[in-house]
């Protein structure tokens, strides 16, 4: 391993050094439209649809590092509350935010954080780390998604836990191998 990377740098820290302020702001609000783009992507396949949003979280964790993969996702959460057409399907507003899928769309900052961290402390130069960093931080939106569905939709956790959980393990982990497998090649890349 090259002496020029630390072990608490992201890919996106290491090729763009100096990451000064502004790249910082301007990595965050790419990656808050980054995701807002991805949310068009949209397999409806009951009340909760599939989207390419986990893709888009986890991806930004990984990329930016625990804090501005947050700053990123909150940023999202702000532009899409606000009433941008940033959330599936280009929807948008606050009303849509507090529907039965913002479960899934508040724990966006938390999954990016904890994948973040993970990458920070380099789990993101292996696919298999990587996945598993992922794997936490989409389990962390699945499980807020699918206890925030039950409340919303006043039903047992046990009724909604196929319609808000269960049915979105195979998509998810196409979209985990596909951002874990991104990873340790732009650190190749990056050490050539």
């Amino acid at each position: 391993m090259s002496t020029l990377i630390a072990k608490n740098e992201t890919l996106l820290e290491v090729a763009l050094a100096p990451l000064d302020f502004v790249r910082q702001v301007g990595l965050v609000i790419g990656f808050s439209l980054l995701t807002a783009l991805a949310a068009q992507i949209v397999i409806p396949i009951g009340p909760i649809p599939i989207t390419g949003q986990t893709f888009a979280v986890l991806l930004t964790g990984a990329l930016l590092g625990s804090r501005l993969g947050a700053m990123a996702m909150i940023a999202y959460l702000v532009e899409g509350a606000s009433g941008l057409p940033f959330f599936s399907g280009g929807h948008g507003g606050l009303l849509h935010l507090m529907g039965p899928t913002g479960g899934y769309l508040i724990a966006f900052p938390a999954a990016a954080f904890i994948t973040g961290a993970f990458a920070e402390h380099g789990w993101d130069r292996k696919f298999l780390t990587a996945a598993a960093a992922m794997a936490i931080g989409s389990l962390v939106i699945m499980l807020s998604g699918w206890m925030w569905f039950s409340l919303v939709m006043r039903t047992s956790p046990a009724l909604t836990f196929f319609i808000s959980f269960l049915k979105f393990i195979p998509g998810d982990i196409i979209k985990i191998a596909l951002a874990a497998a991104v990873l340790p090649s732009g650190w190749k890349l990056l050490r050539r």
